[in-house]
């Protein structure tokens, strides 16, 4: 269980990087929390980490990331039991690199059934994930991805995204002034930047399937 404290900062945190793609600082966390002194800040912190709720991303500033929500305390990105009678079928198009890109697969003879309740409104397809650079979202070699197709993304979102016109990655994303950062969530994986000009978003991750 959570304190109220507790609870509130984990809230703010996570509105803050949904809203800015980017977790609020110390000085902004004393401020809502309306604390004295920062290091109240740094012990709760802690104390959410401690119970799985938070975790430090290595080597950034403001690197705080919710990886968990009290109410069930389950991972953010889940895998979704399949079983289920009210399912839409949506295009299976191929396998996109969770690590290294690789050239992407156009295949658009196969389909895939999904629950209806993982997708809202626009257009969505699946994609096979090959590659272990997103396992720290939750994101693993084999899993299958459900896409929301859409042309831009807010920073922190984890993307499609088309490289020179040829390469396919699923990454986080970034921008930057006229740069882009594909940004692993793997420390083993370093994170790329490119011009702007080079990278097309191709669609937003919404749902994880994975076969047991």
């Amino acid at each position: 269980m959570l304190t109220q404290k507790q609870h509130d900062l984990l809230f703010f945190i996570y509105q803050r990087i949904k809203e800015k793609g980017i977790s609020p600082s110390f000085e902004e966390m004393k401020s809502f929390m309306n604390l004295k002194s920062k290091s109240g800040i740094h012990r709760l912190i802690q104390e959410l980490e401690q119970k799985k709720f938070l975790r430090h991303l290595p080597n950034k500033a403001r690197s705080l990331e919710v990886i968990a929500l009290p109410e069930e305390k389950k991972p953010l990105i889940q895998p979704i039991n399949i079983a289920n009678d009210n399912v839409i079928e949506i295009p299976l198009y191929g396998k996109i690199a969770a690590g290294v890109p690789i050239e992407a697969v156009a295949d658009t003879t196969n389909t895939i059934c999904i629950p209806t309740q993982m997708i809202g409104s626009g257009e969505h397809y699946a994609l096979t994930v090959e590659g272990d650079s997103m396992k720290n979202a939750g994101i693993m070699d084999g899993d299958t991805v459900i896409i929301r197709r859409c042309k831009t993304a807010s920073n922190g979102t984890i993307v499609v995204a088309l490289v020179d016109g040829y390469e396919v990655t699923l990454k986080r994303f970034y921008a930057k002034g006229s740069n882009v950062a594909l940004q692993p969530e793997n420390p083993a994986y370093e994170t790329r930047i490119f011009s702007a000009d080079r990278i097309e978003i191709q669609g937003q991750l919404v749902g994880l399937m994975r076969q047991y």
